[in-house]
């Protein structure tokens, strides 16, 4: 049998059961021609030829349904839910450049050495679930969400406060090459106490600084600002940070409470 689509709902006829064609290739190019087909099986082909977002591919049909229910395997399940480009192969509308690495999972179950959180977001894209969860246990993202993750979610108002810092920050930067922003981390219970003494002889805007903490976790208040500015970095942003020196007489070390984030424009 040989199986010809269209998007535009023709109905094509197929040869009877039992009829031989001595060039059904050729067969499969006039119907093209003469229903004005769009995408072409040639018969019994395994071979998917695919254009991720300009990058060229080719797989087997089975690899591409091997994770079933997956959204990948569903996009070439049933009848053809995908436009072709001008060559006739099939148009995925999204970034290839990590779909080779998908590919190879699929393939040999081979996990990425490099680029693992691109290659992450593909699969939660594709909802290639043994994907995930391979990826997910690998170094690279298990130290991420297990343990930075979960960190950070025991470090009150964690993400609110980065909003503030980088908001902020902007507000500072007109005509300035650089914006600092006073940051207050609270790393226990006693550091609090102490706290309101240490903000009114601060030599600063008070109602700028941010505050983090306390939390009940191991990581240090360093291990904190090397999360802040991971963060933020990650936003596009280039930032440093070093211990604030307050005035003198100032009766509370100042580097035990605040740190200047320093942002660079240009």
């Amino acid at each position: 049998m040989y199986e010809v689509w269209s998007r535009s709902g023709l109905e094509v006829p197929l040869p009877k059961p039992g009829r031989s064609l001595d060039h059904p290739a050729s067969l499969c190019v006039s119907w093209s021609l003469k229903y004005g087909l769009q995408s072409v099986f040639l018969p019994h082909s395994p071979i998917v030829q695919l254009n991720v977002g300009g990058r060229l591919y080719s797989t087997l049909l089975s690899t591409l349904r091997q994770c079933p229910g997956s959204k990948l395997a569903d996009m070439f399940s049933g009848s053809p839910k995908l436009r072709t480009d001008a060559e006739g192969r099939h148009f995925i509308d999204r970034d290839g450049t990590h779909f080779g690495k998908v590919l190879e999972f699929l393939r040999s179950e081979t996990l990425p050495s490099e680029n693992v959180w691109e290659v992450y977001r593909e699969a939660l894209f594709y909802d290639l679930k043994p994907l995930v969860k391979q990826l997910e246990e690998s170094a690279p993202l298990f130290g991420e969400m297990v343990a930075r993750q979960q960190f950070l979610a025991r470090v009150p108002n964690y993400k609110e406060n980065l909003e503030v810092i980088i908001r902020i920050a902007r507000a500072e930067a007109m005509a300035s090459r650089h914006s600092d922003v006073i940051v207050c981390i609270l790393r226990t219970e006693e550091d609090v106490t102490r706290y309101n003494n240490a903000i009114n002889d601060l030599d600063a805007n008070k109602e700028s600084v941010v505050r983090f903490g306390p939390w009940k976790a191991s990581p240090t208040v360093g291990d904190l600002l090397d999360c802040i500015k991971k963060d933020i970095e990650a936003k596009g942003y280039k930032i440093s940070f070093k211990p604030h020196s307050a005035e003198k007489g100032f009766v509370f070390k100042s580097y035990d409470f605040f740190h200047k984030l320093i942002f660079t424009w240009w």
